[in-house]
């Protein structure tokens, strides 16, 4: 008859006690193991050029491209910054000039300012990078982005942090794939085996 008086949460919080108590520890996994990458057969040095307007957005491109970029064996990266995006095709015509870099990665962010139409800069820069790397047979890779939307809020800076960190990733493995794919058919050029 105790028992029925007695409150029905502190029955279902010993209930809870008692099973929290008899469950074993979780097992701790180890991580998958890194994948390994190919190696080049020639050092690669590669340019980064930033574009300043939401750096805290952008860099996270930055970090994640760095990272990514080490785990696949470029480890000469030299990193610039400019303005803004419409400011990187210029720097990277003149830094695929030098012939100091086998690749150039832009990253920017391109949004509306409510003035003119973004879209108008973001077609202008990409269209401009392309024609760096068929001038110059530089590749140049683009993490210039241009959301549909963007608005100053903790939720959207969030998001396009998150995304710019996925892009940086993304870009490290397109560039390194195609240094190593360029590599490969510039040996078989000079071989006499293409071309």
């Amino acid at each position: 008859m105790n028992q029925m008086l007695q409150d029905p949460q502190v029955q279902t919080s010993k209930a809870e006690t008692s099973q929290t108590q008899t469950q074993p520890p979780p097992v701790p996994v180890d991580p998958p193991p890194a994948p390994e990458h190919p190696r080049f057969a020639k050092p690669q040095r590669v340019a980064f050029v930033q574009a300043c307007w939401h750096r805290e957005v952008v860099e996270e491109a930055r970090i994640a491209f760095l990272k990514e970029a080490e785990a696949r064996h470029l480890n000469h990266v030299d990193v610039f910054e400019v303005p803004g995006s419409f400011e990187i095709p210029l720097h990277a015509q003149i830094l695929a000039k030098t012939r100091r870099y086998t690749a150039i990665v832009a990253a920017g962010l391109v949004v509306d300012g409510g003035i003119y139409r973004h879209e108008f800069v973001a077609d202008t820069v990409i269209k401009a990078l392309m024609d760096v790397q068929l001038r110059t047979e530089v590749p140049v890779f683009s993490a210039v982005l241009t959301p549909q939307q963007f608005h100053e809020t903790e939720v959207h800076y969030d998001f396009f942090r998150r995304h710019f960190a996925i892009k940086g990733v993304e870009v490290a493995e397109a560039c390194a794939n195609t240094l190593l794919g360029l590599e490969r058919l510039r040996g078989q050029v000079a071989a006499g085996i293409v071309g």
